[in-house]
């Protein structure tokens, strides 16, 4: 693939960006290449699964360790891919918050420090407006404004978009989110880590009838969410019961219903109360292929639609850091020279484009 563009000065001026996209909120390390024109060129991932594993969840300092030790590989293997080279870029754009803090600051230092060095601009994008801007990669592409339900391990809300960097928060997580919530479930049924993936796998083979778990604050006014009661009657219910493999995936099986439910009542309020006809569905939970479902009878019931990014990138990834940054630079928007991560980062902060 041959580059058509020169350098990042000839970018600004064409109107045409190249943007290098780096995520290391958590986990994974992410990287990707958004063309303003011609849109995702290539991305690439690594994940730390392995490496933690064993210890039944992320340990931050492994985390930040091994980002160090994999993005500038990963970074240069991606533009040899793309048959480009760091001339040919225009921007470089960053998870900046939030996120585990030192996760962060590797992927905040490394691509503030590549831009200035390249002389071209840089701009830190928060995480959680990648994930509802996901879907802008696809072909079929939601109009704004519209409802996001942003469902992950560590966030559970619903977001009013009226276009980038105009949102509002209508309802957000009280104590534990969705996906913590799945992988302390999982975790609890003895199927590792990650755990949501299993567990849903798990759930096909149980009886959708035989457990029956709340369906939390769905029975009062409201937007928010809660699943540390759901957590609770899990851990009731498979005390109670024998233990056997049944069992565990009738219990897997109830857990993912009464998940789904609740995302799907609080949807459908949503969509009711601001009278928007659009949903969109990012995080990784959104993957879950019965939530999916569910969300698809829901929009077919209210005439309304629903857009979901591909499963790659509901998960952590750099291509929707890319299209996020690419949006922001294209607009005149960057970073000073500092390095800056934020372990926490309100959407509703953000400027708008």
């Amino acid at each position: 693939m041959q580059s058509q563009l020169h350098d990042g000065s000839d970018a600004a001026e064409n109107g045409v960006m190249l943007v290098l996209g780096i995520e290391t909120s958590c986990d994974e390390t992410g990287v990707a290449l958004y063309d303003e024109r011609r849109g995702l060129l290539a991305h690439d991932l690594y994940s730390q699964v392995a490496l933690h594993e064993g210890y039944g969840g992320v340990v931050p300092e492994l985390a930040s360790r091994d980002h160090v030790r994999k993005l500038v590989p990963l970074v240069e293997g991606l533009l040899a891919a793309a048959d480009l080279s760091p001339a040919d870029l225009g921007g470089v754009a960053y998870t900046a918050g939030p996120g585990l803090v030192g996760a962060l600051l590797v992927g905040v230092a490394f691509g503030r420090s590549f831009a200035w060095g390249l002389g071209i601009p840089a701009i830190g994008v928060h995480h959680m407006e990648g994930h509802l801007l996901a879907p802008m990669l696809e072909d079929q592409r939601p109009e704004f404004p519209f409802i996001a339900l942003l469902v992950s391990g560590g966030h559970s809300m619903l977001v009013k978009v009226e276009g980038v960097g105009r949102y509002r928060i209508l309802g957000d997580t009280l104590d534990d989110a969705a996906g913590e919530a799945f992988d302390k479930t999982a975790k609890l049924l003895g199927l590792g880590y990650p755990g949501g993936p299993a567990l849903a796998r798990l759930a096909e083979h149980g009886d959708p009838v035989r457990f029956r778990l709340p369906r939390p604050m769905t029975d009062r006014p409201g937007l928010d969410f809660s699943f540390s009661g759901l957590k609770t009657a899990v851990v009731t219910t498979w005390s109670a019961s024998d233990g056997t493999e049944q069992d565990r995936a009738d219990l897997a099986r109830a857990f993912e219903e009464a998940v789904a439910d609740t995302l799907v009542i609080k949807c459908r309020r949503a969509l009711r109360e601001t009278d928007l006809k659009a949903v969109v569905v990012a995080g990784g939970v959104g993957a879950n292929q019965r939530l999916r479902s569910r969300l698809r009878d829901l929009v077919d019931e209210l005439g309304a639609q629903v857009y979901f990014p591909r499963p790659d990138f509901c998960t952590d990834n750099g291509a929707m850091i890319a299209y996020a940054g690419c949006l922001r630079l294209l607009a005149g928007q960057h970073e000073p020279l500092v390095i800056q991560a934020r372990a926490r980062w309100t959407l509703e902060s953000l400027s708008p484009v």
